[in-house]
């Protein structure tokens, strides 16, 4: 299922700081791994779609350099985010 605007509103309420503010990096990368995650039953059934794995590589590389640059500048937001989103086991 694909991320509605009800999803997206509340995850850029979630991690931004207003309804409004989509540009902060957790909120950019809290809508990426929203987006990955809802695609990984897709590759459980499709296992030949390269097509789309593509585009998940690509999330998956935008979503690292988003946390290099949060790692870099803020290393307590960046410890925030990972904790909340569950990226590091």
């Amino acid at each position: 299922m694909a991320l509605t605007k009800e999803m997206r509103s509340e995850i850029i309420e979630r991690y931004g700081k207003n309804a409004k503010d989509s540009g902060r990096p957790e909120v950019q990368i809290a809508l990426l791994t929203a987006r990955i995650n809802d695609l990984t039953p897709h590759f459980e059934q499709f296992k030949k779609d390269h097509h789309s794995r593509v585009g998940l590589l690509g999330m998956v590389g935008k979503r690292r350099r988003l946390l290099n640059y949060l790692q870099e500048r803020d290393i307590e937001r960046y410890r925030k985010i990972i904790a909340e989103l569950e990226l590091r086991k």
